[in-house]
């Protein structure tokens, strides 16, 4: 009588343990998996931020008819949802002898400019990508005129002009003329620093960085040293950069870029 007793309670002890870690088991599993709110907000539990919003901007290309036609590529300025917006400047882009166009879009600056608000126009000049060469071109007014007649073809009025290197041949004469068309000039290590005097340095008012790579000892320092005559410049000096201080460096050229800018009106 005794022993059944016992098997009875054993079994009751037995059947008691299995109902307790039935209704337990649930909390338990959830205990175990889910983090609690404080790791997950100090971010112990490695897990992957979410992932940044990509604004999709589209590059447009066309051709200017004239001697020489000239090729270009486009990026409207957009806002945070990739609608369309009015542009806060427009930035023309040159390149330097080693490059086209194209460059600026695979770099990622077209882009960049359209997503701050900015419209971005890049061109090939003549010989260069998709522009032919031309017989039409042996003087500074030559081609200043090539610029004007870019800038008004596409409608541009509020311009900033960015110019490495080999552009400087048009830059530099298209600034000592018609400084008063730009709101600022971006000139990046160019030629044709040395055909100026002081005092027609000192005649320009537009807003201007200098931009040159800090490796960059001959083109590079020496368009610094003349541009700087310049009454309202800043200067980017990019460490650790050759003379496409952008291709080496193309963040903390980005990064000074659009401080810059931001700072034109």
């Amino acid at each position: 009588m005794n022993f059944l007793r016992n098997r009875l309670v054993v079994l009751g002890l037995v059947m008691l343990a299995t109902l307790l870690l039935y209704l337990l088991l649930p909390s338990i599993r959830q205990g175990s998996m889910e983090p609690s709110l404080e790791a997950q907000r100090m971010g112990l539990m490695g897990t992957p931020p979410a992932p940044m919003q990509t604004i999709n901007v589209s590059i447009r290309t066309g051709q200017l008819p004239g001697d020489p036609p000239l090729f270009f590529r486009e990026a409207l300025p957009v806002d945070e949802t990739g609608r369309q917006i009015l542009p806060r400047l427009q930035v023309v882009l040159l390149h330097g002898q080693a490059f086209t166009s194209k460059t600026w879009e695979e770099l990622g600056t077209m882009a960049l400019l359209a997503t701050n608000g900015y419209q971005a126009l890049a061109m090939d000049l003549p010989g260069y990508g998709k522009s032919p060469d031309s017989e039409a071109l042996k003087t500074d007014q030559n081609r200043v005129d090539l610029l004007s007649r870019f800038m008004e073809s596409l409608g541009v009025r509020a311009a900033v002009l960015l110019s490495p290197s080999m552009s400087g041949h048009y830059s530099i004469p298209f600034l000592m003329k018609n400084s008063a068309q730009l709101h600022g000039f971006i000139p990046i290590a160019p030629v044709g620093t040395r055909s100026y005097t002081p005092q027609q340095y000192q005649n320009i008012q537009t807003p201007t960085l200098i931009v040159f790579g800090a490796l960059d000892t001959n083109l590079g320092a020496q368009s610094h040293k003349n541009l700087i005559q310049l009454p309202n410049h800043s200067v980017l000096k990019i460490e650790g950069a050759r003379h496409a201080c952008y291709m080496d460096k193309p963040r903390e050229f980005h990064q000074g870029l659009i401080d810059f800018l931001s700072k034109l009106k």
